[in-house]
């Protein structure tokens, strides 16, 4: 008898080793951020730029409603770019060169990375396109 279970205690493992599923890897995916193509693609009128690899949109509803203070300058529109996709840091479709960008004093108490650029007496929002 106690051959029997030792045979049978023996099979069972080697079948249950045998059968697992220990060579199957997982899948790996990996996200980036939107580029100027995509987001342009999307909305052939959106206003954006790139800063530090970041698209930053204007328009967002929810980020319009938000009241927020202008604080250090963080960047400025160097080329504006409104004939293709190929974005670099600095440059814009719409904006004017040389409009300054600036962090906002609220960014720790708000979702997302939310740029503030003021351009011809205004001041307007943009919100970074970022994955994750």
């Amino acid at each position: 008898m106690r051959i029997l279970f030792l045979s049978l205690s023996v099979f069972i493992l080697s079948t249950t080793i045998g059968c697992s599923n220990s060579s199957i890897t997982p899948e790996t995916y990996t996200t980036q951020n939107p580029d100027a193509k995509e987001i342009l693609t999307l909305d052939p009128k959106a206003d954006i730029f790139q800063l530090d690899g970041v698209i930053y949109q204007t328009g967002i509803e929810w980020v319009e409603e938000l009241s927020l203070t202008k604080d250090k300058q963080v960047g400025e529109i160097k080329t504006r770019n409104d004939t293709d996709t190929n974005f670099e840091d600095g440059m814009s479709n719409k904006l004017p060169v040389g409009a300054k960008i600036y962090s906002a004093e609220e960014s720790d108490e708000v979702a997302g990375p939310i740029l503030l650029v003021e351009s011809e007496g205004k001041l307007l929002k943009y919100y970074g396109l970022v994955e994750g």
